[in-house]
């Protein structure tokens, strides 16, 4: 339990200086979030393709990585607040694109993840 912990809190540290690093940038869509949950999709897709060294790991390093880390990193609660919060606002479009942007974007770097798993299993 610990690991998780530990991977949990290492995971949302990264999550809060993605905020910290991108939000500023472009102030209408929140682009931290959505690089947290890209690349959590991204690295869950290398772990479910059933990626040798990850496998090899012990179990309770695969569990902090996946369950905290991951985790702790992505974050559907902020995605809901901040997909509301641009509707509430009136602004639908950039609502309805910072959805699409996480739950597509989500899906195919996570696919993008699996993909590259079995290509680096395959040499």
């Amino acid at each position: 339990l610990a690991g998780i912990g530990i991977g949990a809190v290492l995971g949302a540290w990264l999550r809060y200086g993605f905020a910290l690093m991108l939000n500023p940038l472009f102030p209408t869509l929140p682009l931290g979030t959505v690089a947290a949950n890209l690349l959590g999709g991204f690295l869950m897709g290398i772990v479910i393709s059933n990626f040798p060294p990850y496998m090899g790991l012990p179990v309770e390093l695969r569990l902090a990585f996946a369950t905290g880390f991951l985790g702790g990193l992505t974050t559907f609660s902020t995605f809901d607040a901040e997909s509301v919060t641009l509707w509430m606002r009136g602004q639908w479009g950039w609502a309805l694109a910072h959805t699409g942007v996480h739950l597509l974007g989500g899906i195919g770097f996570c696919l993008a993840g699996i993909g590259l798993g079995r290509l680096l299993t395959r040499h």
